[in-house]
């Protein structure tokens, strides 16, 4: 009887310590488990608003080239005669005008704000100066016409630049597709300037 109870004690004291065993490996396990994809929600979170310093500078200077694009436009419909130019400068607004609330709206979310932007204004390829500007403004008809069409392609050239430097550079995705939309559509509304400056 006693030897009995002795190998049921230790069998009882065996199972004791295989049970303490098996559920340390579950802890082990499970903290393993929750751990491991603990990173994970951030990464998408971090994938979205993923940018670098030239993705800043592309928002922070694409913004005023195409507001001043705009401002080009918009002298069109008082200056010019011309339904293929008034048609052009209606196209160009649509599509500049949201592109800008876009480029604003990234610049808000990674922090970076668009003061001193101005300032830049010279030091970017395509920009027109204040004479530039004065004189487009003075001019009309026909004049008008060759003189809006001659900056705009030089203005849409700067552009197209600057959207290669940041599809060359650019981290984030949405802004590289932005400048490779730049790039399209730029270069093709180029070709159709320099076309109609050749029937001038």
């Amino acid at each position: 009887m006693r030897k009995n109870s002795i190998i049921a004690g230790i069998v009882l004291a065996s199972a004791a310590l295989l049970g303490a065993c098996s559920s340390n490996d579950s802890v082990s396990g499970m903290d393993h488990s929750s751990s491991a994809p603990a990173p994970a929600p951030s990464s998408p979170a971090q994938a979205a608003g993923e940018h670098n310093a030239d993705d800043v500078t592309f928002a922070q200077q694409m913004i005023p080239h195409h507001s001043q694009a705009l401002d080009m436009a918009k002298l069109v419909p008082t200056r010019s005669t011309n339904p293929k130019v008034i048609d052009l400068a209606s196209r160009i607004a649509k599509a500049q005008d949201p592109e800008i609330q876009q480029m604003q709206s990234w610049l808000t979310t990674w922090g970076a704000g668009t003061s001193g932007m101005p300032g830049m204004d010279h030091g970017m390829p395509g920009m027109m100066s204040a004479d530039d500007m004065k004189k487009l403004e003075a001019a009309k008809g026909a004049e008008f016409d060759k003189m809006w069409l001659d900056m705009m392609i030089k203005h849409h050239q700067g552009a197209v630049d600057m959207a290669k430097t940041e599809l060359a550079n650019g981290g984030n995705a949405d802004a590289r597709a932005l400048a490779q939309k730049i790039i399209d559509a730029q270069q093709a509304e180029i070709t159709e300037m320099q076309g109609m400056l050749k029937q001038s």
